[in-house]
C-alpha cells in the first residue's frame, strides 16, 4: 500500500483530517485524501463508510465539522453547491439531481437562464440549440425539448453529466452513477472521465463495482466505518486486496449461487399475456413466473425490462392484455391487487417510487404491513409495530441510529436495504426486483443474493430485472432477454452459459 506522492504530479484537491458528524453519528473521522491532476481517483467502502458525505463536502452540499480542505492551492469551503461548481467542482450525485415537470434544456441550464434572454425574454430556441451542444459534447442524442418526466433514470442521469461538463470542471465528482446507467450509458460516462484525464483534470470516482473501478481508476482510497484505510495504486489493486481492506476481513469470493439446478415448479403464479404498456415500450408481450422461480429479465436501455416491472405490480398502465395472479385469476390492476395476492416491488427508482425520504425508517418498512400488523379493532399497536421493524433492521443490518432516523440521512446501500425490508417483512410469495442490488456494497450484495436464493428454496417467485449480466447469469434459472420491447432470447441456468452468449440476442 503506497501513497500516490509521485513530485511530479500536481495536487489538485486535498482533505486533511475532516470530520463530519450528523447527530449521534460519526460520518467522517480525521479522514486524509489526495487527489491529483490528469488521474481518475476511485473511493470505495461498504454502505455507511462516508464515501458520499466526503464527496458532498467537496462539492458543497454541506460544510465539514472540521478539518480543512484546499482546491487549486487554495482554502476550499464552499458553502453551496453552487459556490463549489463555480470553484471548478462538479458533481453528479448518487440519486436523482433533475427537476420534474420541465425540458431537458431547461433541466440543463436551471439558474442561468439569462444568458438565453433577448429583449428580456427567454430563447427557447437558443436554449435547445445549446442544450443539444452540450449532450452532443458527451455523445448522447437525447431530445433537448423532450419533458424530463418521460424519460428513463439513465436519460436523466446523462442530462446531469452533461450540465456538469457544461460548466467545464477542472475535477468531476461520480457518485454511484453508474448503477443506473445500461452498458451503453456507462460508456458514455467512461469516455468523459477519460476525456478529463487526458486534459490533465481530475475525477473522484465512487462505485460498489470492484471490476469496474480496478479497470478504470488510477488510485484507489479504501474507506471504512468513516476512516481512511489505504490508497491502492493501480498494480496494487485486487478484488480481494479491495474486500479485505473494506470490511477488515477476508471475504469468500461466492456471489451467486454456486447450483447449476434451474429446476423449479411446474405451477404458475403470475402472468402477462400479450401487454402492450402506455409508454409503448413493451409490444403484445408474453412471460410466464412459475412457482419456486428465479425468472432473470435483461436488455439495452429503452427494451423495456423496467416497465415490465411495474406492470406486472400494477403500476404501469397497460393499453392491450393483462397481467393476471394465476393461482386466484385475478388481474393485477394496481399496487393495491398486487399487494393483495402477495406480491411485491423494489423499484430500480427507489427514491422516487419506493421510499418516502423524509419519513422515518420505521414508518417507510411499516408502510406495506399494516394489514398484517392492525388488531381486529383496526388499530395498530406501536410495540407491535416497532418490534416488526425493529426485527427488519436487525435481519438485513440496517445501519442507522434509531428506526426513527429519516431514511433521507441513510447511504444509498441502507436506503436500499430499508426497501427490501418492507417487503421481506411482509413475507411476500412473488417478488418483483428491479436492480435490487444497485448502489449496495460487495459484503450487502451477497447477503442479498443468500436472501433471493433462500426464497426461491421456500419456493417463493422471484422476478430479477438486472442490467448486470453477471448477476443474471449468477443468479437466475431462466433468463429472459427483451429487446425493443419483445423477447429476443431465452436461456436456460446452465454452467456454460456466457456474457457474449447473451448479448448477442440483445443488439
Amino acid at each position: 500500500m503506497v501513497e500516490t506522492s509521485d513530485s511530479r504530479k500536481e495536487l489538485i484537491f486535498e482533505a486533511r483530517k475532516i470530520c463530519k458528524i450528523f447527530g449521534p453519528t460519526i460520518a467522517l473521522n480525521s479522514v486524509d485524501l489526495k487527489i491529483f491532476r490528469g488521474q481518475i481517483t476511485g473511493l470505495v467502502g461498504e454502505n455507511g463508510s462516508g464515501k458520499s458525505t466526503m464527496s458532498s463536502l467537496a462539492a458543497g452540499i454541506e460544510p465539514a465539522s472540521s478539518g480543512e480542505m484546499f482546491f487549486l492551492a487554495k482554502a476550499h469551503k464552499p458553502a453551496t453547491m453552487i459556490e463549489g461548481a463555480k470553484a471548478g467542482i462538479g458533481m453528479i450525485v448518487q440519486e436523482m439531481g433533475t427537476v420534474p415537470g420541465i425540458s431537458v434544456a431547461e433541466n440543463i441550464f436551471i439558474g442561468q437562464e439569462e444568458k438565453f434572454k433577448k429583449f428580456g425574454l427567454i430563447s427557447k430556441g437558443r436554449m435547445n440549440q445549446a442544450a443539444r451542444e452540450a449532450l452532443g459534447a458527451i455523445g448522447s442524442e437525447i431530445d433537448s425539448e423532450e419533458s424530463i418526466d418521460r424519460l428513463s433514470m439513465q436519460d436523466r442521469k446523462l442530462i446531469e453529466l452533461a450540465k456538469v461538463m457544461y460548466s467545464q470542471p477542472e475535477m468531476l465528482i461520480v457518485d454511484e452513477t453508474t448503477t443506473a446507467l445500461s452498458h451503453q450509458g456507462r460508456e458514455i460516462l467512461y469516455n468523459v472521465m477519460r476525456k478529463m484525464k487526458a486534459e490533465n483534470k481530475a475525477v473522484l470516482f465512487i462505485s460498489h463495482d470492484l471490476p469496474e473501478l480496478m479497470a478504470i481508476c488510477d488510485t484507489l482510497t479504501v474507506l471504512r466505518d468513516g476512516k481512511f484505510v489505504a490508497t491502492l495504486e493501480q498494480s496494487e489493486m485486487s478484488e480481494q486486496k479491495i474486500k479485505r481492506l473494506m470490511v477488515g476481513r477476508e471475504m469468500s469470493e461466492r456471489y451467486y449461487r454456486t447450483d447449476y439446478d434451474g429446476s423449479c415448479g411446474e405451477a404458475v403464479v403470475l402472468e402477462a399475456k400479450n401487454i402492450t404498456t402506455g409508454t409503448g415500450l413493451l409490444m403484445n408481450f408474453s412471460i410466464q413466473l412459475h412457482q419456486g422461480e428465479i425468472l432473470g429479465v435483461g436488455g439495452l436501455s429503452h427494451c423495456g425490462m423496467h416497465e415490465l416491472g411495474r406492470a406486472l405490480f400494477g403500476e404501469e398502465k397497460i393499453l392491450t392484455g393483462a397481467v393476471t395472479h394465476i393461482p386466484s385469476r385475478e388481474k393485477i390492476t394496481s399496487p393495491i391487487s398486487a399487494m393483495k395476492h402477495q406480491i411485491g416491488y423494489v423499484s430500480k427508482n427507489r427514491d422516487v417510487e419506493a421510499l418516502v425520504l423524509t419519513a422515518s425508517i420505521k414508518d417507510n418498512i411499516a408502510a406495506a404491513a399494516y394489514d398484517r400488523l392492525a388488531s381486529v379493532g383496526g388499530f395498530i399497536f406501536p410495540n407491535r409495530e416497532k418490534n416488526y421493524v425493529n426485527a427488519q433492521i436487525k435481519f438485513l443490518g440496517i445501519k442507522c441510529a434509531s428506526m426513527d432516523q429519516n431514511v433521507q440521512y441513510l447511504s444509498g446501500g441502507n436506503k436500499q436495504k430499508v426497501v427490501f425490508g418492507k417487503w421481506v417483512g411482509r413475507d411476500c410469495d412473488i417478488l418483483i426486483l428491479d436492480c435490487p442490488t444497485r448502489g449496495v456494497d460487495v459484503g450487502v450484495k451477497a447477503a442479498m443474493y443468500d436472501l433471493i436464493y433462500e426464497m426461491k428454496l421456500k419456493g417463493k417467485s422471484i422476478v430479477l430485472i438486472s442490467e448486470e449480466l453477471t448477476e443474471l447469469i449468477g443468479m437466475s434459472d431462466r433468463l429472459v432477454i427483451i429487446k425493443n420491447g419483445k423477447q429476443a432470447g431465452e436461456f436456460m441456468r446452465s454452467k456454460d452459459l456466457t456474457e457474449t452468449t447473451i448479448i448477442e440476442s440483445m443488439i
